[in-house]
């Protein structure tokens, strides 16, 4: 017998054994593997290197309680009441955890000094790429976001918002002839509503030199109402995402509809940069700096290519409307809950200046209960209460005086951390004093607060924002009579999906002022 037919023999033998091995042992093969996964889930949640993080056991085991809490919208609630139960520290998922500890705002999202320890990288389940696959500066490595930052940074410095704040009173001032025109209707006004109007068309107006005039029509446009409409589903693409593979079954199960509204959002914004581009609107806007340190727009070395303006465009009136309109809207409903409040708001306001004229941006800064107010509202309402996640570089970092791990997801949420009664003391009340030095809350923890997040990826919109808020809250206030209407009692009652689903905030309107002298 040959070899090569001992070998065909044997190779056959073989063949047919372990086929009768497999057919026999396939069963006990996928229990035999079930066992040694629940082994290591068990070996993970209780000896693990995270075991000792508290928070409850089915959590610590599974990704799927994250997913479920925000497909349900629930996560500010859920995360909230977690910590009230397990402390500043909570394992949230095997290989996530969740803080209220002040600390760790400045170990997770700070800057980083003398090149000992590297930046905590943005965790990819949270963040859905833009449609084109072009970069931005919510998404951009360390580099690319440097590189974006200096360039945006000039549009929203004090010297470039001062030349912009003739745009924002004017822009303030539609808005109040607005609103005394449906007034006179002697009904309930959707806040929410007006709000989003006038923040879409500053933003339009400051970005590409035209508005949306969605205020002028009191209504949505086709671009607004689709940004709205898409929030939802992000959130919902989100929640599944946090599940381990999954974002990879997103992509190939993702309806095309969805893709398309990103697309379309994209090129709303797309084509409102190009006109930009074509033309001078005379004045000002935040393009007229990006434009001025770009140059050749294919360069991507010191300036910012064509492509890369298209995407910050779609992120800037997205950013910098919504969140916005939303403290806004907030403010005001806590305002009308606190009637006392409201009232002492009003007085600093209609004591202070004598006509509308003397109401600018710089004189606003100066008033106390005014600004004690808005930081209230951003406390107890935060604009972006979700977690937003980061990765813990490999080789580990301490983070609020403990020892984690690398490539562990780590997060501050805003709501959680602001309500969490170990740093501030009755947390679920609206006390803007408590920011004016009132003893009694002496021993709140404002470490803990940081509303526009911290370090070198905080907000980068926060002054202009802060002018936008004084500004159209203020002019609300001087013009109007506020009350809330009964159906608007429980507007607070919201699911988040990254950003709050708002219902309509019904306030009756009541103009003080006969005509404005502005």
């Amino acid at each position: 017998m040959s070899l090569k037919h001992d070998s065909g023999l044997l190779a056959t033998i073989i063949e047919k054994s372990l086929l009768r091995a497999s057919n026999i042992t396939f069963a006990g093969l996928i229990l035999t593997c079930l066992a040694l996964y629940l082994s290591f889930v068990v070996w993970d949640v209780f000896l693990g290197p995270l075991s000792d993080i508290p928070g409850p056991k089915l959590w610590a085991a599974s990704y799927f309680p994250k997913a479920y809490m925000m497909w349900t919208g629930s996560e500010h609630e859920t995360l909230q009441r977690l910590h009230e139960t397990y402390g500043p520290v909570v394992r949230i998922t095997p290989r996530g955890i969740n803080y209220t500890d002040a600390a760790a705002w400045k170990d997770i999202y700070g800057h980083r000094t003398g090149g000992k320890t590297k930046t905590f990288e943005k965790d990819p389940t949270l963040y859905i790429n833009d449609p084109t696959g072009e970069t931005h500066i919510l998404i951009a490595n360390d580099a690319d976001h440097t590189r974006h930052r200096r360039i945006l940074a000039n549009s929203f410095s004090d010297k470039a918002l001062r030349d912009q704040a003739p745009l924002l009173k004017q822009w303030a001032n539609t808005m109040v002839r607005k609103l005394k025109e449906v007034a006179t209707l002697d009904k309930g006004v959707d806040m929410v509503a007006y709000y989003n109007f006038t923040t879409f068309d500053i933003m339009s107006d400051l970005t590409f030199g035209e508005p949306l005039n969605v205020l002028e029509n009191s209504e949505y446009n086709p671009w607004v109402k689709l940004i709205f409409g898409s929030m939802k589903i992000i959130g919902k693409i989100t929640a599944i995402k946090q599940i381990p593979n999954m974002p990879r079954i997103i992509i190939a199960l993702m309806p095309k509809s969805v893709r398309q509204k990103g697309k379309k959002h994209q090129k709303f914004s797309s084509d409102r940069v190009d006109r930009r581009l074509a033309r001078d609107p005379g004045r000002p806007d935040l393009w007229t700096e990006v434009l001025k340190r770009s140059g050749d727009l294919s360069d991507t070395i010191a300036g910012m290519s064509l492509s890369e303006m298209h995407a910050n465009a779609g992120v800037f009136m997205t950013g910098g409307t919504e969140t916005i309109a939303t403290l806004l809207s907030g403010l005001t409903y806590y305002l009308l809950i606190n009637p006392d409040k409201l009232a002492r708001l009003v007085a600093e306001i209609r004591s202070t200046f004598t006509a509308e004229s003397e109401i600018t941006v710089d004189e606003l800064a100066r008033l106390p209960y005014l600004n004690a107010c808005i930081e209230e509202g951003l406390r107890i309402y935060p604009p972006t209460p979700a977690s937003l996640p980061r990765r813990v570089p490999q080789e580990g970092a301490f983070i609020a005086g403990k020892w984690i791990p690398g490539d562990v997801s780590v997060a501050i949420s805003q709501w959680a951390t602001n309500r969490h009664t170990v740093n501030f003391r009755d947390s679920a009340s609206f006390i803007p004093e408590r920011f004016l030095g009132d003893p009694k809350y002496a021993s709140d923890n404002f470490a803990a607060f940081q509303p526009f997040s911290t370090g070198p990826r905080n907000c980068i919109g926060k002054n202009l924002a802060y002018h936008e808020i004084r500004l159209l809250l203020t002019m609300t206030l001087w013009n109007f009579d506020l009350s809330l209407e009964a159906e608007s009692k429980e507007w607070s009652n919201q699911r988040l999906f990254i950003f709050w689903e708002k219902k309509p905030l019904m306030v009756k309107l009541k103009a003080v002022r006969v005509c404005d002298d502005a």
